[in-house]
């Protein structure tokens, strides 16, 4: 394959990875238009931001092992056609419940292109530098997304109406399809993972059940929240039980014994968490109880996005060069003194001050996030770091859909509170304490997981896994 033609297969699956990407911010700031066309509450916007976040964590390690079994670009082309069709649905929709529905048919597809896209960089670019710059600008194009998913919603939303965000994907996405049929050759794993059904349908319940008592607890009562709660807890049980017995498992538990990777998985879901948080309530707060239109609330995020592109590259260098602990102190750090300044933010707090604790966010997630997967496959053998930074990926998108659930769930009372505007403000007081604790979570886990200790357990991890007989037959 000639380099022209590598170049044209990066920038192919860096379009699917835009518009995957795009989906996570661009709906945010249509959330108080759509809420008002479809009288949605508080809880319909949290299903419309988490039915999208929790179907994509749930499929996306099934996904990868698919494409290796049947086919990376009949795979991706698939998605490309599941998501193109979820979008147009959701244009379309007449009610919230078909909005969530489609919302779900939009996540089916999506599972489908990020994960097998970088499979596809990997296998096309095989010469190590080439393949460091092709991942390097296939990770620009997530800041790019979170700079232009804010601001590109709120110009539709404003111009035309909130359906028009999803309008966007579908001629991106036939035009992806097109490019991936002519220009993107086939690909398979020389000996895929067997397909792991059972784990598959305990993650689904275990993240639904989960996400449904948070949500829904308010309104269905402690009962309903109750038998929600404990559902996911016995599913959780299930899921370890089984997978530690299987031979090839969707989820390796073994990976767990490995402190750096433990590690990555809790400040993935901490730091997801407050950015999902950030991101709901920051919309809400601008334009339904400040007023502001939705091109300038999202005008009022380039400060996050800006600073995350920027810091993003530093991060990568200082754990090239000094190792993952710098940066995560600083996320953990800023994130929670961000949380705690946005505690203190009342309905006439002045814009630029608000803009500079957005930055002060931006920084702290602008440093957590390019450390996490880096930390994660820490040790592991090279057969198993795919694995565990596909792990990785899917504990950012539980932590977005967790703290999008939490956070809306503090201030789903206000919303229908007399004096709606103050009682708002108090409730997302609240919400940015959690956010703070999300910091200081990130903070305590990252000083005990990137010490000396905990390289010594991902190396006694890495020495079993490379006992296994089935790590042996991989690598064969």
């Amino acid at each position: 394959m000639t380099r022209r033609r590598r170049i044209l297969v990066l920038l192919i699956c860096c379009m699917s990875l835009l518009i995957v990407s795009l989906d996570n911010t661009i709906v945010n700031v249509a959330l108080p238009s759509l809420g008002h066309d479809l009288h949605a509450p508080v809880s319909g916007l949290q299903w419309t931001v988490d039915a999208y976040t929790l179907t994509l964590a749930s499929l996306l390690m099934l996904a990868g092992s698919t494409a290796d079994r049947v086919g990376r670009r009949r795979t991706f082309q698939t998605g490309l056609v599941i998501f193109t069709a979820g979008s147009l649905l959701c244009s379309l929709a007449p009610s919230l419940g078909w909005l969530v529905a489609a919302r779900v048919v939009q996540a089916v597809g999506g599972s489908m292109l990020n994960p097998v896209a970088m499979s596809i960089i990997t296998n096309t670019f095989t010469d190590r530098r080439e393949r460091a710059q092709a991942i390097g600008v296939w990770g620009g194009v997530v800041g790019v997304s979170m700079a232009l998913g804010p601001v590109v919603g709120g110009l539709l939303t404003d111009a035309v109406n909130w359906r028009a965000i999803f309008w966007i994907n579908v001629p991106i996405g036939l035009l992806a399809l097109f490019l991936t049929w002519r220009f993107i050759p086939e690909s398979k794993a020389p000996s895929a993972r067997r397909t792991d059904p059972v784990g598959q349908v305990l993650i689904i319940v275990l993240l639904g059940t989960l996400t449904y008592g948070i949500i829904e607890g308010r309104a269905a009562g402690p009962a309903v929240s109750a038998v929600c709660f404990t559902v996911a807890a016995v599913a959780l049980a299930a899921l370890v039980v089984f997978e530690l017995r299987r031979p090839e498992p969707l989820i390796d538990m073994r990976f767990f014994r490995s402190a750096p990777f433990s590690g990555a998985a809790v400040m993935a879901v901490s730091g997801f968490a407050g950015l999902g948080a950030f991101l709901f309530l920051n919309t809400l707060y601008l334009q339904s109880h400040r007023g502001l239109s939705a091109l300038a609330a999202g005008l009022c995020t380039l400060p996050v996005a800006a600073t995350t592109t920027i810091v993003g590259p530093l991060s990568g260098r200082l754990v090239g060069t000094r190792g993952p602990r710098v940066p995560l102190i600083v996320a953990g750090v800023c994130l929670a003194a961000a949380g705690a300044l946005l505690s203190q933010v009342t309905l006439t707090t002045p814009l630029p001050l608000l803009l500079g604790i957005y930055l002060v966010f931006g920084v702290g997630f602008g440093m957590l996030n390019p450390p996490i997967t880096n930390t994660a496959v820490s040790g592991m053998p090279l057969a198993q770091a795919g694995v565990a930074a596909a792990v990785a990926s899917t504990s950012r998108q539980v932590g977005q859909s967790l703290g999008v659930a939490i956070a809306g769930s503090v201030v789903s009372g206000a919303a229908s509170s007399a004096a709606a505007n103050s009682a708002f403000v108090s409730a997302a007081h609240v919400a940015y304490r959690v956010n703070a604790l999300y910091g200081l979570i990130v903070l305590s886990v990252a000083v005990l997981t990137t010490g000396r200790w905990a390289r010594a357990t991902a190396e006694r991890t890495a020495a079993r896994l490379m006992e296994s007989p089935q790590i042996t037959l991989s690598r064969g």
